[in-house]
């Protein structure tokens, strides 16, 4: 008998923490009585017994009562504690994590105090300050409480190079950049899945880059946080964002590329647009000289790909009038895209939602040019040789071009 009732009692002790699944926003629904009202009774039947067996007993009172009674602690807490809320968590989950600290009594305690409160719906994602042994409902207030989150933001812009991110991550930080460098060495250890590296165009790269897939965005960054950390919530924040467009199986079937190909476009069209809004024609631009036939080797003839492989050698960009004739025609840069054709060996740039859509959804076109015509960074568009004498007089006429580009 004692062996039974010693199974009801684990059976109460681990109902405080309770593993139930739910929203963090959202009250229960329908009856709460069932199973717990047969657990009670179970419980009041082993007291029944118990009472049966004698005095000594009773020592397991307190461990039912914890079940019948919600424990919970009185006072304010005392010291201080780092507590995580992850994108995702449920209240169950905060609960947990806030119980694994010290932080309230139960799991459970949390959730009724949680649902008690009507903000509770407004806790945010983030690190916040707590105390130990705190009431729980006066958790749910801290975790409403701005002043009682941790905030250290990192916005890194769209465009942002890799290299340039680890540099405004590192000042952010105080990790060195060579341990962002390291940590980027194996962008599948980041969370980058294998196929995002195949392509159907023929074209490899030795190694493995993490261009393109971290995701520029404003970021929290936990306090100790490590490199590899630091750029696996980037690439996953990359993840999600192509999970929400299907980015990866409408390439595919609606573009009939791979989607490692359509996010070396979407890198392009952000490193060659100054406003969004061309992001879909510079996508069609692209498409069209690689893929359509129209221009004679296929080639892209971007300059951004230039200036990429300069700022990777640690050299500043170049304006189009300044890059000297052997720089656009190196053939030892792999980034060549005026003598080789097709598309570069990697992405160009980390480009955000506004260019993953122009990439996945461009317009209908025959445009094979596209031009920065004026100081402003308005684009031009053109479908033939006509069209991109007109488009390189009007760069000359608002002194984009000069020089032996305007005879």
């Amino acid at each position: 008998m004692i062996d039974d009732l010693d199974l009801v009692f684990d059976e109460a002790e681990r109902g405080e923490k309770g593993r139930h699944r739910r929203g963090a926003v959202r009250k229960r629904k329908g009856k709460s009585g069932g199973g717990r009202g047969k657990t009670i009774f179970a419980l009041l039947m082993a007291l029944v017994l118990l009472g049966g067996i004698g005095g000594g007993a009773y020592v397991g009172f307190d461990r039912i009562r914890n079940y019948l009674v919600t424990p919970d602690y009185d006072g304010p807490g005392s010291g201080e504690v780092l507590v995580q809320v992850k994108a995702g968590d449920t209240l169950t989950d905060i609960g947990n994590s806030l119980y694994d600290a010290g932080v309230v009594k139960s799991t459970k305690a949390f959730i009724e105090a949680a649902d008690a409160n009507s903000r509770a719906k407004n806790i945010q994602v983030g690190s916040y300050k707590v105390r130990k042994q705190m009431k729980a409902a006066d958790v749910v207030n801290l975790l409403l409480d701005p002043k009682s989150r941790v905030v250290n933001g990192v916005t890194i812009p769209e465009g942002t190079i890799s290299l340039a991110i680890y540099e405004k991550l590192s000042k952010e930080t105080k990790i060195p950049v060579a341990e962002f460098k390291k940590a980027a060495a194996d962008p599948e250890k980041l969370g980058v899945p294998d196929f995002w590296f195949n392509r159907g165009d023929g074209k490899k790269n030795p190694k493995k880059s993490i261009e393109g897939f971290l995701y520029p965005a404003t970021y929290e960054i936990p306090p100790k946080a490590t490199a590899e950390q630091i750029l696996s919530m980037m690439v996953q924040q990359f993840l999600e964002v192509t999970k929400q467009l299907d980015f990866v199986d409408r390439v595919q079937k609606e573009r009939k590329i791979s989607p490692y190909e359509a996010l070396i476009t979407a890198s392009i069209a952000q490193a060659e647009s100054v406003d969004p809004k061309d992001f879909p024609k510079v996508s069609r631009v692209i498409y069209n000289r690689v893929y359509a036939g129209k221009i004679g080797c296929n080639c892209l003839g971007i300059d951004s790909g230039i200036n990429y492989w300069l700022r990777l050698q640690g050299k500043d960009p170049k304006d189009s009038d300044v890059l000297k004739t052997s720089e656009i025609h190196d053939l030892t840069n792999p980034y060549n895209t005026h003598d080789v054709a097709g598309l570069p060996i990697t992405p160009i740039s980390n480009p955000g939602e506004g260019a993953l859509k122009g990439a996945l959804e461009p317009p209908s076109g025959d445009w094979i040019y596209f031009m920065t015509v004026d100081k402003k960074g308005t684009m031009g568009y053109g479908s033939n040789d006509a069209d991109f004498k007109k488009l390189n007089k009007q760069m000359c006429d608002n002194g984009v071009l000069t020089g032996s580009n305007c005879t």
